[in-house]
């Protein structure tokens, strides 16, 4: 298979970790008789010092005619401590969201036994987690019309959503659920919000139509206490935008790190794979980010392509990665492996299943968790 990809590195750790997903990607190229083309370009606050634009047009252009986009990581300490910056790099990543037409974000969240030891919370509680969160991208608080007073004392941002919105993720989301464990949480505040009692009249609809898949109606605040206190209970979560960014961090904390939280956004025509993570500008250089979840976003993506075989290959990798303990910091808190270190092992682990019987659970979870 022939696939042209976008390689979009961003602000701090991005470069660094799409380098090691790049490692991989020519791995599998090799040993799968595949053909990857990569093209770099700029984006987020890098985008802006060379252009003064977060997501410059030949960015956007060459997004559009790519099968797909591998993406880095976004912000600079300089616009977060600058809340009067009129141009700042989320905006970039908020753009392309839009104009590819993004509007489902899904987040495997999933705890890897070989790791569990390493964790803070309770191996008793966090013990066989595997849920995925499917966000809604492109609507909500985040892309509402925003105001702010002539005097700058006061502010509101617009919360809206339609039907139709709703409808196409619900369904992404149900079909996932069938192939799953057959249960589906929505979160939202219905008791509060009225968009969120339009997600919850359209939700509970379109359940009608999957009735092999149990639908359980939670609101945010009681969401964010189970998942911590129960987080295996869960399966498939449905969300809007601004929640599931929310639930998205708490995953992070049930599985250890934020390194190894992968991603997947998707719309009709397009589809961007990257990690959770942020840009982490303090570790810019210093060899120490975490790569996984950069990695796992391309078994996301070799997924998306119908490559299983492939896709299982890397997790498999990443799998005795974590057995041999060839992990960066953020897991042992005194580990001695760096970024490139962990990629270039993952790379060098990345078999055909004829060489490599070893797909068991841990790997093959990874491909439970999304359906895309």
């Amino acid at each position: 298979m022939q696939l042209k990809i976008a390689l979009l590195g961003g602000d701090g750790i991005g470069p660094e970790v799409l380098a090691q997903s790049v490692k991989c990607l020519k791995a599998v190229e090799e040993t799968f008789n595949h053909e990857f083309i990569f093209t770099k370009a700029p984006v987020g606050a890098v985008a802006i010092s060379n252009t003064g634009q977060p997501l410059p047009q030949e960015t956007l252009n060459l997004c559009k005619a790519s099968d797909a986009i591998l993406f880095g990581a976004i912000g600079a300490l300089e616009y977060d401590q600058n809340p009067e910056a009129k141009v700042r790099p989320e905006q970039g990543l908020l753009k392309l969201r839009k104009e590819l037409g993004l509007f489902a974000n899904i987040r495997p969240v999933k705890v890897f036994p070989s790791l569990v030891e390493n964790f803070l919370l309770p191996k008793k509680i966090i013990a066989g987690t595997d849920f995925v969160i499917y966000r809604e991208l492109t609507g909500g608080i985040y892309f509402g019309k925003k105001t702010l007073s002539e005097d700058g004392t006061a502010a509101s941002d617009l919360c809206e959503y339609s039907e139709s919105e709703i409808a196409r993720i619900t369904h992404m989301a149900f079909k996932a659920a069938k192939k799953r464990k057959k249960k589906l949480t929505l979160v939202d505040k219905a008791n509060v919000l009225e968009t969120s009692r339009l997600w919850r009249k359209v939700v509970t609809e379109i359940a009608e139509s999957y009735p092999e898949v149990a639908l359980e109606c939670l609101f945010i605040d009681n969401a964010v206490v189970q998942l911590i206190l129960n987080p295996s209970k869960f399966d498939v979560i449905l969300t809007d935008n601004m929640f599931g960014d929310i639930l998205s961090d708490q995953g992070s904390v049930i599985i250890g790190s934020v390194g190894l939280l992968p991603s997947a956004s998707v719309g009709t025509e397009n589809a961007m794979f990257e990690p959770f993570h942020g840009s982490y500008p303090q570790a810019k250089g210093k060899n120490i980010a975490n790569p996984v979840a950069s990695i796992f976003s391309t078994v996301l993506m070799l997924q998306h392509f119908g490559l299983y075989e492939e896709a299982n290959a890397v997790a498999s990798a990443v799998q005795k990665s974590f057995v041999k303990g060839v992990i960066t910091p953020d897991i042992l808190g005194s580990s001695k492996y760096g970024t490139d270190y962990v990629g270039d092992f993952i790379a060098e682990n990345i078999v055909d299943s004829d060489e490599n019987m070893n797909i068991n659970d841990e790997n093959i979870g990874l491909g439970r968790s999304t359906i895309i």
